[in-house]
C-alpha cells in the first residue's frame, strides 16, 4: 500500500503499524503531524490514555477503570460544541517499545461507532534537531445519512485538531526542557 502524498518512510510505519480491516459500510484515512519535540516527551503524552485531555482539546473529563492494560476501558466527557457528550472507550494496544496506542470506542452517546484509532511516535530530524513522526489512522462505521467522505472528512478535522494540539503542547514542553 504506497500511500499518496507520503515518503518511503511514512508508508512503512503505515504499512507495519496501520492495518485496518474495512468493512463495505466503513471509512478509513490516516493523518500524519511532524512535531518538533523528542519521540520520547511526544510519547509520554499520547500514551496517557488515562488522561487524554492533556492534549485533546474536546475531552472535558476522563475516568478510567482499570490498570492500564489491554482492555482497560475509560469513560469520557466531551466538550460542548459537538454532536456527542460521553464515549466508552477500551485500550486495544500500548506499546511503549514501538510508541502504539490503540483505542476502540465500545459505547457512548456519539456517532462514531466501531470507532479504532491507532497512533503510532517515531523519531526523526526536525531542522537538525530532535523532532517525531506522529501518525494516526482510523476506521469507523459510516453513519446512517451520511457518505464515506463525509464522515472521514468529520473525523478527520477532530484528529487534525487534537494532532495540533498535541505538537503545541510536545513543543512547548520541550522549550521548558531545552
Amino acid at each position: 500500500m504506497n500511500v499518496k502524498g507520503s515518503s518511503g518512510v511514512e508508508n512503512e510505519y503505515i504499512k507495519k503499524h496501520h492495518k485496518h480491516e474495512i468493512k463495505d459500510n466503513q471509512c478509513t484515512s490516516f493523518l500524519i503531524k511532524h512535531v518538533k519535540a523528542p519521540v520520547h516527551l511526544v510519547w509520554s503524552l499520547v500514551r496517557r490514555f488515562d488522561q487524554p485531555q492533556i492534549y485533546k482539546p474536546f475531552i472535558s473529563r476522563c475516568v478510567v477503570h482499570g490498570n492500564m492494560e489491554i482492555g482497560t476501558l475509560r469513560e469520557v466527557d466531551v466538550k460542548s460544541g459537538l454532536p456527542a457528550t460521553t464515549s466508552t472507550e477500551r485500550l486495544e494496544l500500548l506499546d511503549d517499545d514501538e510508541h502504539i496506542l490503540s483505542v476502540k470506542f465500545i459505547g457512548g452517546d456519539h456517532r462514531l461507532m466501531n470507532y479504532l484509532s491507532t497512533v503510532s511516535v517515531h523519531p526523526e530530524v526536525i531542522e537538525g534537531g530532535p523532532g517525531s513522526m506522529v501518525i494516526e489512522s482510523f476506521v469507523v462505521d459510516v453513519p446512517h445519512g451520511n457518505t464515506k467522505d463525509e464522515t472521514c472528512y468529520f473525523v478527520e478535522a477532530l484528529i487534525k485538531c487534537n494532532l495540533a494540539s498535541l505538537a503545541d503542547v510536545s513543543e512547548g514542553l520541550a522549550r521548558e526542557d531545552g
